[in-house]
């Protein structure tokens, strides 16, 4: 949906960028063997998939079935499982850096700073993870920053300070991220919470964009995506015998991370 405004700010606020090329067929993550447990319990076992350029896949689960934990493993933030996920050839457990480089995490919370404005906290978040931007002036910097704003419906609430704004509001500055990025790999948990129907419309076109320009996508929703090109992930198909999955996973993930 263009605008005057985006005309006027030169670039498109939205491509994929790369160190290596994206179109291949040859997979780019691959998770291979996945167990993890919480507690006593087992969340799952012997969980494989793997992403082309390109591809999406949507976790699903009923709540405490462990798709956010599935979403933290993949994305480098937490050790706590057994098997292998590699990114470009690279096992992700020592050289998460790789990973992190060319990755966008949205989580269940908002991620900004409360006494900062919607516009300051995405202009840090830019600064920091978004170096194909440094080629901007700073008035075109600034102006894709508001238009990233306005895409999630925030441009009246810019210089506004987060703490006076709602909860749905609040995550709504994290996703204007989404604007800005070139990340290859997004994982995004619930992006679709507390915005509304015109506000999903626009972030199905955003990730349909994604994935259509060469990017992956991992996502968790509760509600109905009308995106195509996305695999299914039930995580209740993973929940197999422990013993058996222990075996297999001795006998092939844990072997092949040695070489990473």
């Amino acid at each position: 949906m263009p605008t005057s405004s985006e005309t006027a700010a030169g670039p498109s606020i939205h491509s994929i960028s790369s160190t290596e090329p994206l179109l291949s067929s040859q997979p780019l993550l691959v998770v291979d063997s996945l167990l993890c447990e919480r507690g006593d319990r087992l969340l799952f076992a012997g969980l494989k998939f793997d992403l082309v350029a390109g591809d999406g896949i949507r976790v699903e689960g009923e709540n405490g079935a462990g798709k956010t934990t599935l979403l933290r493993v993949i994305a480098g933030l937490t050790q706590q499982y057994e098997g292998l996920i590699t990114w470009r050839g690279l096992g992700t457990r020592r050289n998460r850096g790789e990973l992190h480089a060319e990755m966008l995490y949205l989580g269940h919370l908002a991620g900004v700073k409360a006494v900062l404005t919607p516009l300051e906290n995405l202009r840090w978040w830019a600064v920091v993870h978004t170096p194909h931007l440094k080629e901007q002036s700073k008035v075109q910097f600034t102006h894709l920053l508001l238009q990233a704003l306005d895409k999630v419906g925030l441009s009246r609430f810019a210089h506004a300070a987060c703490h006076t704004l709602s909860a749905g509001q609040q995550r709504r500055v994290g996703l204007a991220r989404l604007y800005l990025s070139r990340h290859p790999l997004w994982i995004l948990d619930e992006p679709f919470t507390a915005i509304d129907r015109n506000g999903i419309e626009q972030l199905e076109a955003l990730i349909s964009d994604h994935l259509a320009q060469g990017g992956l996508a991992i996502i968790t929703s509760h509600q109905a995506m009308n995106i195509e090109g996305f695999d299914r992930c039930i995580l209740a198909d993973y929940k197999t015998d422990y013993a058996n999955t222990l075996e297999q996973t001795d006998n092939s993930a844990f072997e092949i991370e040695a070489q990473y």
